[in-house]
């Protein structure tokens, strides 16, 4: 009797010492060259550290030295997963400062490629965080979907994923009847498709269990970080740009607001993340709809000068693009060239966030964490 006791007095004075481990920056579970430095209990997450820059690639000194069309490129390679809505964003900022008038039908072509981009840009997620928790078929039906967008992107601007597309005053090149009927015809399957998604892994008991209560984000949280976009209506927050600050075409077009209604756990965890994303495609599908019904012929690109030179001025826009909002601050001096070109990005936010997440969590729900927040390092880093 006595040797028990004996053991457990040593057990009372046995102490735990954390274990320092790095989840990237190639690990899979981090969806980029992001390294979190997590400080481990056994299997519990004790401290997350984020380490930002592996992606640096100097946009913001970059857009100092190229004139006002110069840019547009590179805001492409920011979201490279949703390159028109970085596009959009910034050629509105300018055309804002140049009074620019856009002709309707290429705001209709606008609309267009930003919403098929955003719904590409979701059918990434969907099949990526599939893969995140262990499933893989999935991700082969989000991808012969998301084929189908590529496709008419490359018909349109001759690339796949980095565009040039969306210009100064316009759209580069016209789209034709043959591509708008095509796109009606696979709004139809689409939403048929997502249907079937979601019944597939939305419902299954086993992503439930791995994302209901996991990962929660509450309001206050959201709020603290300055955190948009579906992270932000995940928590159960009524706010998207397209609706409370519209502008393009979007202030015509009748769509819903999705938000996490903790349906299945807390109003803002993980499966509240997922159902915005994916419910966000139907409402996508909406407006492409009546996209389709209005658009008329017309030019696809307004009078703007050879040599863009704006009047001293600064300007903040920002747009509702797939990872939340993305803000443009833009300083001109009279020349040129931007004085100063500021980007404000979702997704850097957004990884600000996981030092509160992720204490506490199994390092699996940690993973499942990360992948709900849905970012991509090229607007982290820039």
């Amino acid at each position: 009797m006595e040797y028990f006791l004996d053991i457990n007095k040593e057990q009372e004075q046995l102490k735990t010492n954390l274990m320092t481990m790095n989840m990237g920056p190639q690990h899979p579970a981090t969806h980029g060259v992001l390294r979190v430095e997590i400080k481990t209990d056994s299997e519990v997450v004790a401290q997350a550290i984020p380490h930002l820059g592996y992606l640096h690639r100097c946009m913001e000194k970059h857009c100092e030295h190229l004139d006002f069309r110069g840019v547009i490129p590179f805001c492409d390679r920011m979201d490279y997963l949703a390159a028109m809505n970085m596009e959009w964003g910034y050629c509105l900022t300018v055309e804002k400062l140049l009074g620019t008038e856009v002709p309707v039908r290429a705001q209709y072509i606008r609309t267009i490629v930003a919403e098929m981009q955003r719904i590409a840009s979701h059918l990434m997620f969907f099949g990526t965080y599939a893969i995140d928790l262990g499933a893989f078929t999935p991700f082969l039906y989000a991808f012969q979907d998301r084929e189908f967008i590529l496709r008419i992107f490359e018909e349109l601007s001759g690339a796949r994923l980095l565009y040039n597309y969306i210009w100064l005053g316009g759209v580069w090149n016209d789209i034709n009847d043959d591509q708008l009927q095509r796109i009606s015809n696979w709004i139809e399957e689409m939403e048929e498709s997502m249907k079937k998604y979601h019944a597939l892994v939305g419902e299954n008991k086993i992503f439930i269990e791995r994302t209901a209560n996991v990962g929660v984000i509450d309001k206050e949280m959201a709020f603290d970080y300055g955190a948009t976009g579906p992270v932000l209506r995940g928590s159960g927050v009524d706010w998207d740009l397209r609706k409370t600050r519209p502008y393009g075409m979007y202030e015509k077009f009748d769509f819903n607001t999705v938000v996490g209604k903790g349906e299945k756990g807390r109003v803002g965890d993980c499966w509240d993340r997922y159902y915005v994303r994916v419910f966000e495609i139907f409402e996508s599908l909406k407006i492409l709809r009546q996209c389709l019904e209005g658009i008329e012929a017309g030019p696809v690109i307004g009078k703007v000068s050879k040599i863009v030179k704006p009047a001293p001025a600064e300007i903040f826009l920002r747009t509702e693009c797939p990872r939340g909002e993305l803000g443009y601050h833009l300083i001109t001096d009279g020349s040129k060239k931007p004085y100063r070109l500021k980007v404000k990005s979702s997704c850097f936010t957004h990884v600000s966030m996981l030092p509160d997440i992720g204490p506490g969590q199994l390092i699996a729900d940690f993973v499942a964490s990360i992948g709900s927040i849905d970012i991509v390092l090229g607007e982290v880093d820039r």
